[in-house]
């Protein structure tokens, strides 16, 4: 029975992997070029294969190598992980969070159910609403965060990603050649009014306002069933519906920010915390969206 694997060889084996160059990896590691190919020995010894062959390019990866590789990076992961949620002081107190519905079941909910196992002791509450109301929540300090849209450049605060609202249409009912467009809308709502009313008008096309709704499921509900078009955020475009482009007629609407207000009359380590992780779950759709 072979000898288990040491973690610090492993994170050798990763330096060499990276650098494709012992000597550049003993400098990253601090160690001497000697004592790196020792341990790089040793893990061979210890796996029974070749893991590197050198050459004019360098340090390479042999077959064996590349099979490791990604068990040596979810061990390292694993291991960086167990320190940091160790080392981490233990957080507690309430964190108030205003959401868009939008993200409601998307992007938001894994980052939340994650802060709240790494943090158990900390009493998160989620406000789901309008961008207007989770405003107005957080300057009664009701809120200690708030995702928001920012449609006008007005709001201050950290723009997370770009997220714009585009006409959307069902890939069957095809509702958008009608004439008049028959549309979904949200009920009482003055970025209808400023933004996507005034988006078709300035297209030149003739609407009607066939389905009215509180909520952005309530528009999506309206599309899929063939009922009407509306806007919808881009990353909100459920499955059997497609954006409506300038090819078809229709203009973008706007060109969303989402930003991440905090609350301006007090913070906490809990709520640095949950706002950092929030930044984490926007992160990849700031290089996917674009306005």
């Amino acid at each position: 029975m072979r000898e288990p694997i040491e973690s610090d060889l492993l994170r050798t084996f990763l330096v060499i992997s990276e650098t494709c160059n012992f000597s550049l990896a003993a400098q990253r590691i601090g160690r001497t070029q000697s004592a790196v190919s020792a341990q790089i020995r040793r893990l061979e010894e210890t796996v029974g294969e070749t893991l590197f062959e050198r050459n004019a390019r360098g340090a390479v990866l042999t077959r064996a190598g590349n099979q490791l590789l990604p068990y040596a990076q979810r061990v390292i992961e694993l291991l960086n992980e167990a320190a940091a949620t160790i080392r981490t002081k233990p957080l507690d107190g309430p964190v108030r969070i205003g959401i868009p519905e939008e993200y409601s079941q998307t992007i938001l909910p894994a980052a939340l159910a994650a802060f709240a196992i790494r943090h158990p002791a900390v009493e998160v509450t989620v406000s789901c609403d309008y961008t207007s109301r989770n405003l107005e929540a957080l300057e009664r300090d009701e809120l200690d965060l708030a995702v928001v849209f920012d449609w006008s450049n007005q709001n201050t605060g950290e723009i997370l990603c770009v997220d714009p609202t585009v006409w959307v249409t069902s890939l069957v009912h095809r509702l958008h050649e009608a004439s008049p467009l028959p549309i979904a809308v949200y009920r009482n709502s003055t970025w209808c009014r400023d933004f996507a009313l005034r988006s078709l008008e300035q297209a030149g096309l003739r609407y009607r306002v066939a389905f009215i709704a509180d909520t952005g499921s309530g528009l999506k509900s309206a599309v899929l069933a063939g009922l009407a078009v509306s806007t919808l955020s881009r990353s909100n475009i459920p499955h059997g519906c497609r954006e409506l482009t300038i090819e078809d007629g229709f203009p973008p609407v706007d060109a969303s920010r989402v930003v991440l207000r905090r609350n301006p009359y007090h913070s906490s380590p809990a709520i640095r915390e949950l706002a950092e992780m929030v930044r984490e779950a926007f992160r990849p759709m700031s290089s996917l969206l674009q306005p």
